[in-house]
């Protein structure tokens, strides 16, 4: 994702000083990013972090401190936990075998019955969420996810009747977020796609460019599009026709103030939308 992100640098151009400024912005006084209440949050670091740091920007110094902040992250959830392992390894602070072997076990302690992770403790079957954080976060910690085909197994549980991919098996309707998390941590795994994946992900496409999440949503949002766009990239097919339309889409959440919004119905900019922002622009412009 991070080299999408820095192709997004072309598509900015002069803009791109303008989201630097806004994610500095974005700081809070303990070194963290600011969630949109504007308190510090690991999460919201993840998305400021690297959207800096693929705009060129150095770490900033008060990330570092704030991170060890967490020790291990004894006290933390499945997804804060990924995420402070996520910041750790962009920001370059790496742990000692013994603190690697204190994570791993974590991260594999929510593991679910059927081979997969789920961010609720004790699930008794894993999401494609939860699957994709702790790949993620093995991938951070340099190390392969433990059992690979226990959770290829559990993935492939999680494809919709109507052949995408949702955070729960036996569901009716895949989600785009979900098909596109799934899509794309099958092919990290190495294994091969449902035939028409591409075809579903492309089918959710609005007319005036953009992704729905689900079938009965009344307009695209930026989260679904970069994550659809991402998925899609790695899929032998063209974007040549969604580039103008989707452009035009991303466009219109941008804020003028260096960051985006969600949709059309959320105004609000975050560092979490600037980062799809980003994402998007970074695939439109390949």
């Amino acid at each position: 994702m991070l080299q999408a992100l820095r192709l997004s640098r072309s598509q900015l151009g002069d803009s791109s000083a303008l989201v630097g400024e806004y994610l500095r912005s974005q700081l809070s006084p303990e070194g963290g990013f600011c969630d949109r209440s504007g308190r510090g949050d690991l999460y919201y670091t993840v998305f400021g972090l690297e959207s800096l740091i693929a705009l060129g920007a150095p770490v900033p110094p008060a990330i570092v401190p704030y991170l060890l902040g967490f020790g291990l992250g004894e006290k933390l959830d499945l997804v804060h936990l990924c995420c402070l392992i996520r910041c750790r390894a962009s920001a370059g602070v790496l742990p000692s075998n013994a603190e690697l072997d204190t994570l791993l076990a974590r991260l594999e302690s929510y593991r679910t019955a059927d081979g997969g992770y789920s961010p609720e403790p004790g699930a008794a079957s894993g999401s494609a969420y939860g699957c994709f954080l702790v790949a993620m976060a093995f991938e951070d910690l340099g190390q392969p996810i433990p059992a690979k085909d226990r959770a290829v197994h559990c993935l492939k549980q999680l494809q919709a009747a109507d052949g995408g991919f949702a955070n729960q098996p036996n569901q009716a309707f895949g989600l785009t977020p979900s098909t596109a998390a799934a899509a794309t941590l099958l092919q990290s795994l190495g294994e091969e796609l449902p035939p028409g994946l591409d075809s579903w992900l492309l089918s959710r496409v609005h007319p005036e460019g953009g992704f729905y999440a689900i079938p009965a949503a009344p307009i695209p949002d930026l989260l679904s599009t970069a994550t659809a766009l991402h998925a899609l990239a790695h899929m032998p097919v063209s974007l040549d026709s969604l580039r103008e339309p989707c452009l035009d889409f991303v466009n219109s959440l941008w804020t003028g103030g260096g960051a985006f919004a969600g949709s059309w119905a959320d105004s609000t900019p975050d560092c979490e939308y600037t980062y799809y922002g980003l994402l998007a622009l970074g695939h439109l412009g390949e």
